[in-house]
């Protein structure tokens, strides 16, 4: 999908959301719903997926609409970084997803590492706050923030989880086909970068 596309669907989506959300007479109402079958439309478009199933993404969405947060956990050993292998494409990420309710970000990139790798581990040091559209990720309908946590291994053992099939540890130019949605080969190398450097202050987009 064109990114500008994208961006422009994207914000009729979260204005839509919003007075739909929040507006009580009946012909705003109307038009926030028009506004959102546009951008629906539009998406579909650019992204060859029917617009029905956009539709019904867009309408489990409620309230005012904010970024979503995806946490990452960098977990070096040796030199080399943990990957993970994910069942639904058989390609390599580093292990996390979105952000559970009731916990911090630290908190969930300690529970995905232990879910997708085996590995016990423990926050370190918060690496880079990411926005996905500025980074070359597939597009997406919603807006995601990418938190990347340095974790140090303090137990467990590798394992593959419900969503992984493999782990593994990789040097900077032995990287296998990484998952683009979930990491891009730019931000794993910035992650190098803060293994080279400890005292590299974190990144924010």
């Amino acid at each position: 999908m064109n990114q500008k596309w994208v961006k422009w669907a994207q914000k009729i989506q979260s204005i839509s959301q919003s007075g739909l959300a929040f507006s009580k007479d009946i012909y705003d109402i109307e038009r926030y719903e028009e506004l959102q079958d546009l951008s629906a439309e539009i998406m579909a478009e650019y992204a060859e997926v029917e617009k029905e199933k956009i539709k019904e993404l867009f309408a489990a969405e409620k309230g005012y609409q904010t970024p979503k947060a995806d946490v990452r956990g960098a977990v070096f050993e040796n030199n080399k970084i943990l990957l993970v292998k994910e069942k639904i494409n058989n390609k390599w990420s580093l292990p996390g997803g979105f952000c559970d309710v009731g916990l911090s970000p630290a908190e969930n990139a300690v529970k995905e590492i232990r879910e997708e790798s085996g590995y016990e581990v423990r926050y370190k040091k918060l690496l880079a706050l990411l926005d996905y559209h500025k980074h070359p990720h597939p597009s997406q309908p919603f807006h995601y923030y990418k938190i990347f946590i340095q974790c140090e291994i303090t137990g467990g053992n590798p394992e593959a989880g419900l969503e992984t099939s493999e782990t593994g540890f990789f040097g900077e130019d032995e990287l296998p086909d990484l998952s683009v949605d979930r990491n891009t080969e730019s931000q794993v190398r910035l992650l190098f970068e803060f293994l080279r450097n400890p005292e590299k202050e974190t990144v924010c987009d």
